[in-house]
């Protein structure tokens, strides 16, 4: 996991990687557990327990993009201290739960503690530019170390003391974050400015939705996390009513499978990002995830579920890791948080739509309707990357402008060899370029940057 190396900007990443690995934890818990202690709740029904598994994704994709843009104006902090209070209220309804009606509720509003787009904008005001890639990727591996840890204590906790523990574990935590904001978190001396690359930008969300390639991401994200749901509504019960693994020994397939499942997509990885083949690995991990579902409820011993869970979570996990690599090459120049803004909002409504449409179709259909409905949104998802052109391997440049520019500014930029967009802010003070970073000279650029303002 990538650590940025100043001190500042370290305890800046550590502190808000701790804030978002706590609070996803809180989320992730509920997965493994939900469907096996549910019953306990009156008037549960497939139905009603799957759209309390995915009622947070509803709640936080409308909300995430508002949230970013509200912290522009008054504030991150403010911001995120209100969704994490939000977020502890719902989690302490959902465990006072006594009705299946009060625990959707609860996870409404555990949903709507929508802070991902504050957290991250004040991540870019507190870390360089230069440091940004790294600082978020170890947010990235953060958020992927709570999903293994919420699958091992998640189980342990619930045989315990039922899905209440995990909810109060889960309020705990939300305060636990209100301490890290304001006691570990640096605070931000200067206004909040808005950041294109890490946030939406209402002006750009229609040109974003128009572009064919991120509209094929997001569709991919939308069926992974519904799937993801889907599997989770019905595989905690075929491990303990089929296969005889007590609820609360679950945690012993998740754990070995989930790090087996990691290690085995990481040269896939490379493959797809090193010797720049990202197209046919993408297209195989699709075919692998479907056939993984298609496989599922036809088989029977042991050995058989867990070879299909070790597939799923190796394909979830290689599409997982490229899919925001592949939106950040797609995303305009200037356009990268608005595109990842709408991808994040994509992937909780797929988690949502894979939660409440999968629970009614268990209840309507049982085990063969549910994987149906999954292997068939899959195979549409591949047949759209199937047209996907093959990405073009360009990075994201911000160049902080000291001043007005001359005209001739963006054109000297486009003159450097490896430099494909260009798009000047001077409202922002921003120029935002993608370029092929194996070929451009970043001191060239920034020399230009320098003489065009000098120049004025």
């Amino acid at each position: 996991m990538p650590i940025v190396q100043a001190p500042f900007e370290r305890r800046t990443v550590v502190s808000l990687a701790l804030l978002y690995a706590f609070r996803m934890l809180g989320l992730f818990m509920v997965l493994p557990v939900l469907t096996l202690y549910g019953d306990n709740y009156r008037h549960a029904t497939p139905l009603l327990l799957g759209l309390a598994l995915g009622a947070y994704g509803f709640s936080q994709a409308l909300l995430q993009i508002p949230f970013g843009i509200l912290s522009d104006r008054i504030g991150r902090k403010p911001v995120i201290t209100v969704g994490l209070l939000v977020f502890t209220l719902g989690s302490v309804v959902a465990a006072q739960a006594d009705s299946v009606y009060e625990l959707v509720l609860g996870r409404l509003l555990q949903g709507g503690g929508a802070i991902a787009g504050a957290v991250m904008a004040l991540l870019a005001d507190l870390t360089a530019e230069e440091n940004r890639t790294k600082a978020m990727a170890t947010i990235g591996g953060a958020i992927g170390v709570s999903f293994s840890l919420a699958l091992v204590i998640g189980p342990l906790l619930a045989n315990w003391g039922g899905l209440a523990a995990v909810f109060w574990l889960t309020a705990a935590l939300g305060l636990v974050g209100l301490w890290i904001v304001w006691q570990l978190v640096p605070t931000v001396q200067r206004p909040p400015r808005r950041r294109r690359e890490v946030g939406a930008v209402p002006e750009l969300i229609r040109q974003v939705l128009a572009n064919r390639e991120l509209l094929r991401l997001n569709l991919g994200i939308f069926v992974l996390h519904f799937v993801l749901m889907a599997l989770f509504l019905v595989m905690p019960q075929r491990l303990e009513a089929d296969l005889g693994i007590a609820r609360g020994d679950h945690w012993y397939v998740y754990l070995p499978l989930l790090a087996g499942a990691f290690a085995a997509m990481l040269p896939f990885i490379i493959i797809a990002e090193k010797r720049r083949q990202m197209k046919p690995v993408f297209l195989g991990a699709i075919a692998l995830l479907g056939l993984a579902l298609a496989a599922q409820p036809w088989v029977s011993s042991l050995f058989a579920v867990l070879a299909i869970l070790f597939v799923f979570f190796m394909a979830f996990n290689l599409l997982e890791a490229s899919l925001p690599s592949l939106v950040s090459k797609i995303a305009p120049a200037g356009g990268k948080g608005t595109a990842t803004s709408i991808y994040a909002s994509c992937q909780f409504f797929g988690a949502f739509a894979g939660g409440a449409l999968g629970g009614w179709v268990f209840q309507v259909g049982g085990l063969p309707a549910v994987s149906a409905v999954a292997v068939g949104l899959v195979l549409l998802w591949w047949l759209a990357a199937l047209g996907m052109r093959p990405p073009r391997y360009l990075a994201s440049v911000l160049i902080p402008l000291k001043g007005k520019v001359s005209d001739r500014f963006s054109e000297e930029l486009y003159a450097v060899p490896g430099v494909a967009e260009v798009v000047v802010v001077e409202s922002e003070g921003t120029a935002y370029l993608k370029v092929d970073p194996r070929v451009v000279d970043r001191k060239r650029l920034s020399a230009i940057a320098e003489q065009c303002v000098l120049a004025r």
